[in-house]
């Protein structure tokens, strides 16, 4: 049995190893899977062709429209310069003397709007750069404050989020995206407030050691900030109808899960119609939001719209394959023998589940380096468990939304992550200059969700 638990962590190890190093994990997830499959005794084919590749294809099933319109949803948003214009708005607004605080909030509007993650740092960044040489606060601090903005409080925590962190566990609890709103907006808060004092004291050390803004940096922007974009009140429109109608589908006046009787549902095998509510309604949503960020600056975004639709497509291909291609390596683990002892230790780690999954959803976030994927793995394997042990513990399933979604945005973070290597190419630095802060903010996150859980568990 030992050696079946070696196998599951040594193809955890590799794949984490190769996803640092770049190679593609839609290539060698089922490879590494596979290899603990050989080693554990179990049938090989089976495993990939019924297991892995079932597991993936429902996941590409249930949640490649999010993907999708996202991505077009963001592509739109930055062709009509909507996304530059919140950006330059609220960074020109509140000055040089609170450029962290602006390049926060500015990543932090997009991303409750529904911007995806890349779209908000390529956006940001050129605004962040000018407004950090105009203060003279060093180029190293840029990306630390886009992912405390971008990849903490907004993207999971807050309630309403349409990323899809916040999405996932509604398949699985029957909830929908505004979950245990208090605990989202206040967990939300602390981490906002932790990451600000952590890269404003970051910004008071280099002022007191002379360190300036810097010189001969890669990737310097080169776009004027001085150009003129939408009017910022029509540019936040898109995401304000976003967020307004997701509302509105989930839990206000037209919710679609009252839309179908419960004999059409039942013809399309829908067993509970609150497990594709939240996607449904998001879905409706995005679409709104696109079509108002398309009509914005219409003659400038018709020159581009083939190929930034082409460009959102493929974007939104490579990151539901790779992101499925960890699902489906999820599941064939599960299967595997050993992992009946990894279970047993995470489920018994704490007797209390909303610590066990804050504990749980972490480290595969860590592991996979990928919040969605970590996320999805975690609910997967042990998201009936959890339901069942907060029932019988008089839990309600919001709280398990909510500290699910917010752990996924934990530990996720670590060097191999996706959006963590494209930030720091984006401002063209590199782990050894910049990624203290960002581990700073993961591990603030990582300490946020589990105190939380812990408090919870404690009423």
């Amino acid at each position: 049995m030992v050696i079946q638990v070696i196998a599951i962590f040594l193809a955890l190890g590799l794949l984490m190893v190769f996803a640092y190093r770049g190679f593609p994990v839609v290539i060698f997830a089922p490879i590494f899977v596979l290899v603990a499959v050989a080693i554990s005794g179990q049938a090989l084919l089976p495993s990939y062709s019924e297991t892995y590749m079932t597991n993936a294809a429902n996941y590409i099933k249930t949640y490649f429209p999010i993907f999708l319109l996202g991505a077009v949803f963001g592509k739109m948003m930055e062709m009509s310069g909507a996304a530059s214009s919140i950006a330059q708005s609220i960074v020109k607004a509140l000055g040089s003397k609170r450029a962290i605080l602006s390049v926060v909030l500015a990543c932090a509007v997009l991303t409750y709007g529904g911007v995806s993650l890349f779209v908000v740092a390529f956006a940001v960044y050129p605004f962040a750069a000018a407004i950090f040489r105009e203060a003279d606060i060093p180029k190293r601090l840029i990306p630390g404050t886009i992912a405390l903005g971008a990849f903490t409080f907004t993207m999971d925590a807050f309630p309403g989020t349409p990323q899809i962190q916040n999405i996932i566990p509604t398949a699985y609890f029957g909830t929908d995206a505004y979950a245990a709103p208090a605990v989202g907006i206040v967990s939300g808060l602390i981490v906002l407030i932790g990451g600000l004092l952590w890269l404003e004291r970051r910004r008071k050390q280099a002022a007191d050691a002379g360190e300036d803004y810097g010189h001969n940096h890669k990737n310097e922007p080169e776009a004027d900030t001085d150009q003129k974009f939408p009017p910022l009140w029509l540019s936040l429109l898109p995401l304000v109808l976003v967020l307004v109608f997701n509302y509105l589908f989930s839990r206000g006046a037209f919710p679609v899960a009252q839309w179908y009787s419960a004999e059409t549902l039942q013809s399309f095998k829908i067993a509970s119609v609150s497990t594709v509510a939240s996607s449904w309604a998001l879905i409706l949503a995005l679409c709104i939001g696109i079509i108002a960020a398309g009509c914005i600056n219409f003659r400038v975004v018709r020159h581009k719209l083939a190929v930034g639709l082409t460009a959102a497509a493929m974007g939104s291909l490579l990151a539901i394959f790779n992101t499925a291609s960890e699902v489906g390596f999820g599941n064939v683990v599960k299967t595997l023998p050993g992992f009946k002892l990894v279970q047993d230790w995470v489920l018994g780690a704490n007797v209390h589940p909303l610590i066990s999954e804050a504990l749980s959803v972490n480290i595969l976030a860590g592991i996979t380096g990928s919040a969605s994927g970590g996320l999805s793995i975690a609910m997967d394997v042990m998201g009936k468990q959890y339901l069942a042990a907060a029932q019988a513990a008089g839990i309600s399933p919001e709280l398990l939304h909510r500290i699910a979604s917010m752990a996924s945005g934990g530990m996720d973070t670590l060097p191999h992550n996706g959006a963590v290597i494209t930030l720091l190419g984006i401002t063209g630095l590199t782990h050894k200059q910049s990624y203290k802060d960002i581990f700073a903010i993961t591990i603030l996150k990582t300490l946020t969700v589990v105190v939380v859980a812990i408090v919870l568990s404690l009423f």
